[in-house]
């Protein structure tokens, strides 16, 4: 369970909301403002991630995505009056904040999303370790997005920002300013985004099917190879087919990743490790391992955003897995089919999988340890057993039939 703590603001009601995310965590975040009448003024609700790309002080980059908005308060957060318009300030981590503003238009019955700031520290060694620079970067977008008053805006795609090293993404976006009456609308007022279809590459959809119909056949998706490199050299390496199953008011969509039209890029640190993958239809698909016990590594999270044929965007994130488990020092190998469930809605296919996300030597895999699925030996008894116990079915039919023809013997002398 997710609790976002809203601090109070003077004159101003502000709404506590606990969201029950179980395992998987989609960081929506979602904001009721009041007047000093109780009235709602201003409702948001939407997810939101940053990636931040920063020079570190032996002249290479890093990038870091923050994603996890546990602590979160809304310290400025205001209705607007004569002198100043609405706005929601919002402050996340360790000296983490954003903030967007709205303006109403002159001689108009709309108003404007005018624009979003976004503030970081890097002087915060345990986010941003190695900095060359230091102290609090802002970052400023102008959007001058027009919204009928009265109406609610919506907007379910992904919409990207990328300014000064920093990619902002934003999905299931839903917002009204200057609330009349206290009363949300329950009228929409959709993005660009969501008004047209954008063209990508073809998933291929199939219905659940009935009992007596045949699933589609999809073919098995082509092998890739991905590395992440660096200042001492090859420090992931990568190697697997990957499927992606995706189910949406019961149609099922499964996409095979073409590694030839994949782009890929990652990091690596002490404990934690980033495989990110990105194509024309996958705004990014990411892999995040980690340390345990300072012996072993594991996947701990996937977060993935993608275009869906029909213009959508799909995205989610888990960051309590625990699959490719094996030591440090090793690699971790499956070739057999196996599946990672990131959440309800969406599974991970993989096939011929090898991966090392620590401890690369000489840009080459260490020792595999095999998944459960590859371990053959296990069937070695089994096949014993079974054809042992064949044996003796056998020998006590063979048995009883011997006797009862002894007993036919008998009785006819």
């Amino acid at each position: 369970m997710v609790c976002f703590r809203l601090s109070s603001v003077p004159g101003l009601g502000l709404v506590l909301f606990c969201l029950v995310l179980g395992v998987v965590r989609s960081y929506a975040l979602e904001l009721n403002l009041t007047d000093s009448g109780k009235a709602t003024c201003l409702y948001a609700k939407w997810h939101m991630n940053f990636t931040i790309q920063y020079e570190t002080t032996n002249k290479t980059y890093k990038t870091v995505t923050i994603s996890d908005l546990d602590t979160v308060t809304y310290n400025g957060s205001m209705c607007g009056d004569d002198q100043n318009g609405p706005k929601i300030a919002v402050q996340f981590g360790s000296g983490i904040s954003w903030m967007v503003n709205f303006t109403m238009v002159s001689s108009s019955s709309s108003y404007s999303i005018d624009s979003i700031s976004f503030s970081y520290n890097t002087s915060n060694r345990t986010m941003f370790p190695d900095a060359e620079d230091k102290g609090i970067v802002t970052v400023y977008d102008h959007l001058a997005i027009k919204v009928p008053l009265n109406v609610i805006f919506r907007c379910n795609s992904l919409l990207t920002l990328e300014n000064n090293n920093v990619v902002q993404r934003y999905w299931d976006v839903l917002v009204q300013a200057f609330v009349q009456n206290g009363t949300v609308s329950t009228e929409e007022h959709l993005c660009d985004q969501d008004k047209t279809s954008t063209t990508v590459t073809p998933i291929i959809h199939t219905t659940v099917p009935s009992p007596t119909a045949k699933p589609t056949p999809v073919e098995k998706p082509e092998i890739g190879k991905y590395s992440v490199n660096n200042t001492n050299g090859t420090c992931l390496l990568a190697t697997m087919r990957l499927q992606l199953n995706i189910t949406q008011d019961k149609v099922s969509s499964v996409f095979n990743i073409k590694p030839n039209s994949t782009d890929f890029t990652g990091s690596c640190d002490p404990h934690t490790a980033l495989l990110r993958l990105n194509s024309s239809t996958i705004k990014y698909l990411d892999f995040v391992f980690a340390v345990k016990n300072e012996n072993r590594f594991y996947l701990k999270e996937v977060n993935v955003s993608m275009y869906l044929v029909n213009g959508s965007v799909f995205s989610t994130v888990n960051d309590n897995l625990s699959y490719w488990d094996a030591p440090l020092g090793s690699s971790y190998m499956c070739n057999k089919e196996q599946t990672i469930s990131v959440s309800g809605a969406f599974q991970i296919n993989t096939f011929d999988l090898r991966v090392q996300p620590f401890n690369v030597t000489k840009g080459k895999y260490s020792t595999a340890q095999e998944c459960s699925l590859d371990d053959d030996t296990i069937l070695i008894p089994i096949i014993v057993g079974a054809g042992l116990s064949g044996l003796i079915i056998v020998i006590v039919i063979a048995y009883l039939i011997g006797r009862r023809k002894s007993y036919a013997g008998y009785q006819t002398l």
